[in-house]
């Protein structure tokens, strides 16, 4: 990148949120409708640039956001408020720009965060209503929520995750993990499971929410964690739950990388 260009272009940072129940997930995939396809098309209709947006983590198919964090660059000067306006007015309703501000030029969405939290929503009860199936995994057998609870101290902490990751093999950062908390609401007839580490790998939570459902049901015993986690092996113990429960809720950055941006309250 010249120095022209950096003076001629602003770094942009903004949280997204959608419902990815009719998206191929995040990532520009062809003629697949896709979240990165739509807000770059909305920039594009707005600045007349076509500038590649960069997220924190890619979701997949199915899988929600209410945190998302992206950054861009824009040679057009519309204010960050102007600009919001103008790009919530492009987007189809399932995709909303929640909060865009000028990003330090050395920020990026995904290098640097410190962390992020998924949570990840079930409703346990004989019927899921109409309207959370599409924000619900249902899970209709009566969940134990404290075994549930015993099973996710084994799992707090660093550890090789291996064995809760859909493609270990390929992973280039190696798959040992950290995980700093792992907590289990109940409300009425939902679950809710949240997690939040310094980072995360394919299918990663989905895989943690599968097994803690097994648990819950007693298919498996609380403490079958940790003879899981050692083994290193994706067995048919860790099930990968279904897509529409999971959240990606918010993402964590220090201070110093750029603006502060405010993250939905939990």
């Amino acid at each position: 990148m010249t120095k022209d260009h950096e003076k001629k272009t602003r770094r942009m940072k903004a949280i997204v949120a959608y419902d990815g129940t009719a998206f191929s997930g995040w990532q520009v995939q062809g003629d697949k409708r896709t979240v990165q396809a739509e807000v770059e098309r909305a920039i594009t209709e707005i600045t007349g640039e076509s500038p590649r947006i960069f997220c924190s983590g890619r979701t997949d198919s199915g899988v929600h956001a209410i945190g998302q964090v992206v950054h861009f660059e824009i040679a057009a000067k519309i204010p960050a408020k102007k600009l919001f306006l103008a790009l919530n007015s492009k987007l189809p309703p399932d995709v909303r720009i929640m909060k865009i501000v000028r990003a330090k030029s050395d920020f990026d969405a995904r290098f640097s965060a410190t962390g992020k939290e998924y949570r990840y929503f079930i409703f346990n009860g004989p019927q899921c209503p109409p309207h959370l199936r599409h924000f619900r995994a249902h899970v209709y057998r009566k969940l134990d929520v404290k075994l549930m609870r015993e099973a996710t101290a084994q799992l707090v902490g660093e550890h090789d995750f291996a064995a809760f990751s859909a493609n270990p093999g390929y992973e280039r950062e190696g798959t040992v993990r950290t995980i700093h908390a792992l907590t289990i609401r109940k409300t009425s007839g939902e679950i809710t499971i949240a997690v939040r580490g310094n980072g995360f790998m394919y299918k990663m939570v989905r895989s943690l929410a599968g097994f803690l459902i097994r648990v819950g049901t007693g298919e498996l015993p609380a403490n079958a964690a940790r003879t899981i986690l050692e083994s290193k092996l994706r067995t048919a113990h860790v099930p990968t739950a279904p897509a529409c429960g999971l959240f990606l809720w918010r993402v964590f950055y220090r201070p110093t990388n750029s603006q502060a941006v405010q993250h939905p309250k939990a």
